[in-house]
């Protein structure tokens, strides 16, 4: 992917490198939250955090990792580094979650976002929920590529995800929040029919 060996070793991410970094970050940010805002105000605020990622996940998928500048060789190929050598390799393990090198400093940025929103101490849940937001959908895009889910839910995740991959890349932009597709109306019509 990269002429250099050291940027192509920084792009591949063992599927357990989020669960480590994140896990901890968003079971201290509950901790804190814990004694200073109330348990219903936990509950919501975490849930308020976990649909503002799975909206992000949704138009970020859709508004930018499939942004594909027309007239622009560097365009073209920030694309491909971005999303396009997902969707030309899916089934690269180490190529499924995104690398620390931007989850970190993206998700830095949120928070901070967030704090200067809600203020102390109402965006420690809220960005919990929405840091355990992105940490299930990292592990769901995880699982649908290189696992047979079970569940029906997982079934339906996966039937989904694959006809983004390779039926039609211009619906399907919700990984596991895929409700956000029928709001949006870039829902599969074939999937749609299907149930």
């Amino acid at each position: 992917m990269f002429e250099s060996d050291l940027l192509d070793k920084l792009s591949r991410v063992h599927p357990a490198v989020p669960v480590v970094i994140f896990l901890p970050a968003i079971a201290v940010l509950f901790v804190l939250a814990v004694g200073r805002v109330g348990a219903l105000g936990i509950v919501g605020l975490a849930a308020g955090g976990y649909m503002f990622w799975s909206l992000s996940e949704y138009w970020i998928h859709r508004a930018i990792f499939h942004f594909e500048p027309e007239d622009s060789d560097f365009g073209a190929r920030l694309h491909w580094i971005i999303h396009g050598v997902h969707h030309d390799h899916p089934n690269d393990p180490l190529r499924l979650v995104m690398p620390p090198s931007v989850s970190v400093p993206l998700s830095s940025l949120f928070v901070l976002g967030f704090w200067a929103v809600l203020g102390t101490p109402l965006f420690l849940p809220f960005s919990a929920g929405f840091l355990a937001g992105y940490l299930i959908y990292d592990m769901t895009h995880y699982h649908l590529h290189h696992h047979k889910p079970k569940t029906w839910v997982g079934r339906r995740l996966r039937e989904l995800h694959m006809r983004h991959h390779f039926q039609d890349d211009t619906t399907g932009f919700g990984i596991s929040a895929p409700y956000w597709d029928k709001v949006f109306r870039t829902f599969s019509r074939t999937a749609e029919r299907r149930g």
